[in-house]
Order: structure tokens, then C-alpha cells, then sequence
């Protein structure tokens, strides 16, 4: 349901926010690595999440991607909106144009039911909440 870029902005954030939590910085090349992406792909995503406010840097011999207090509240819907937009919540399961209520296609009513719990779960979920669990190695972003 989302593209790869969002998959991998997703896990960035989530392994970002990991990494910031008690003031670290992190070098996309360990984010690439930590999460199973590619360098250049990263390199770019992570300038995207930086034009959107979504993570900060600084230069330097003790710099790195990093995450403050604020936007480590912020949703995955927030990186989903920032990355591919909100069609993901809106928009036809067969991509039709045409596609409403008073002209559904043949997946419409089940496609709107999933799209609304997957929104609702993506508008609820932290960028930080996942911080705990990949801690007591109860969830991976990349191969272990």
C-alpha cells in the first residue's frame, strides 16, 4: 500500500528516533545499513524528511540525522502525508478516478473499511512508540 520510499522513510524515522532518544546522531550510511536500504536511496528520502521538518541535522564531526522532542510525537501519518501524500487515505483501491460513493467500484466499501483502520492506526502511532520494543528486541527494522 505504500510506495517503497515511504516504507523506508518509515523505518528511518522509527530507527531515527531510536538513536535520539538519549541525544544521539546517526550518518545515513548507518541508517541504510540498520534498517536494509539502499545508501543513495536513504541519502535522498532523508533530505525530503528534512524539508518537511520531520528529522533534523547538523554537520560536522559529531553530526548526524537526529529527531527532538517534538516531531518524536509526531505520526506516521505525518511521514506517509510528507512522502506520498494523502491519496493512501482518500483515494480508490484501483486507483479509478471516478471511483465515490454514489459510483463505487468493485472493491470500494471494503477498501474504504481497511483504508480507515489503517489511517486511524498510522494517526495514532508515534514516531517514538516503537522505542521500547525494538529495545527489548521485540520488533526489527532490518535483518537480525
Amino acid at each position: 500500500m505504500f510506495s517503497k520510499t515511504c516504507e523506508y522513510a518509515i523505518r528511518a524515522m522509527i530507527y531515527i528516533a531510536q538513536q535520539s532518544k538519549s541525544g544521539g546522531k546517526t550518518g545515513f550510511k548507518q541508517i541504510a545499513h540498520a534498517i536494509d536500504a539502499p545508501e543513495p536511496f536513504i541519502a535522498k528520502i532523508l533530505q525530503q524528511l528534512g524539508r518537511e521538518n520531520l528529522v533534523q541535522s547538523s554537520k560536522g564531526p559529531h553530526g548526524g540525522f537526529y529527531i527532538n522532542e517534538q516531531t518524536m510525537n509526531r505520526t506516521l501519518a505525518d511521514v506517509v502525508k510528507a512522502i506520498d501524500g494523502d491519496k493512501i487515505f482518500s483515494g480508490c483501491g484501483l486507483g479509478l478516478t471516478f471511483c465515490s460513493e454514489k459510483n463505487p467500484c468493485p472493491i470500494h466499501n471494503e477498501f474504504k473499511s481497511i483504508r480507515n483502520q489503517m489511517q486511524q492506526m498510522l494517526q495514532s502511532a508515534t514516531v517514538s512508540q516503537f522505542n521500547d520494543l525494538l529495545d527489548r528486541r521485540l520488533v526489527h527494522l532490518g535483518r537480525n
